[in-house]
């Protein structure tokens, strides 16, 4: 090969390239630029939507959803008019782009459907953050819920990782989300003692407890006849902050209560027959 001829390929090869940087560095710079203002602009508006977020009275757990989607939303937008300033047809990688959502979509469908129970749990909002629930044996304190998963803490502060859709699929008991509950406790007094007596002493124990609520009153009545006690039944409603410590409480002195009455709280007894070997009369002999 002539020396020559290589040196003349070289020269026009770095006038085209020259030519060629002349033309596109504006655009690829351009493009650069355009990249660090919108990855720049999307971090700053999510903090700045976040921070707006925490001064309103939109619901906890819809915060970091709404401002992830809003992140993400800009760095998309950003990224297809990088490609449009680089020259870049974008309309066929918007179809390239497309096809391949729907193949990972059908590859996904587990993580699709936990997308969808999430949306559906941000939107009905069957529970929210700081509320304790149970889903059919997954009980904690609502941390967060997430597109896909949600974060819950256990009573013996154990971390809970769930994904959304084994939330949505189950019967939740939110315990924490109406104001008041009621404590519902039981007492058994012996059948000799007076039955009104009892439940006038358990009645004034409730009502002189300032976290019992006066509407609705607390109640007593009998709820049952055992086979070795009358079963009355306390029924107080509170607030649901002091439910756990007065339902304690109430157990503890309404048994102290009835004995300071003079009831007594009777343990299960059994009335045995002995009968004799010779054939003769039975003698009962009482038992417990």
């Amino acid at each position: 090969m002539n020396p020559e001829n290589i040196g003349d390929e070289v020269t026009t090869f770095l006038q085209s390239l020259a030519a060629w940087a002349a033309d596109a560095l504006p655009n690829i710079l351009g493009a650069l630029v355009l990249l660090f203002i919108g990855w720049w602009l999307a971090g700053r508006l999510s903090r700045g939507v976040g921070g707006l977020l925490r001064r309103t009275k939109v619901d906890p757990t819809l915060h970091v959803i709404i401002t992830t989607s809003l992140r993400y939303a800009v760095q998309i937008v950003v990224f297809i008019a990088v490609l449009g300033q680089l020259g870049i047809q974008t309309t066929s990688i918007l179809a390239a782009l497309g096809a391949m959502g729907l193949a990972i979509g059908l590859a996904m469908q587990g993580t699709l459907s936990n997308i969808a129970a999430g949306i559906m749990l941000l939107w009905l909002r069957p529970f929210r953050a700081g509320d304790y629930i149970d889903a059919d044996g997954i009980a904690g304190t609502v941390k967060q819920v997430g597109l896909f998963t949600s974060e819950l803490q256990s009573w013996d502060g154990l971390f809970i990782f769930v994904p959304n859709a084994q939330l949505w699929n189950k019967q939740v008991t939110n315990y924490t989300r109406l104001p008041t509950r009621l404590v519902d406790l039981q007492f058994g007094i012996a059948y000799g003692d007076d039955i009104a007596l009892g439940k006038r002493t358990l009645l004034d124990l409730a009502t002189a407890d300032p976290r019992s609520l006066a509407d609705p009153a607390p109640a007593v009545f009998v709820a049952g006849l055992g086979d070795s006690a009358v079963e009355l039944t306390l029924r107080v409603w509170t607030g649901n902050a002091d439910y756990w410590a007065l339902r304690r409480d109430l157990t503890e002195k309404g048994k102290l209560a009835l004995e300071a009455a003079g009831l007594s709280i009777p343990f299960p007894q059994r009335d045995v027959h002995h009968y004799r070997v010779d054939g003769e009369a039975p003698e009962p002999v009482a038992g417990k």
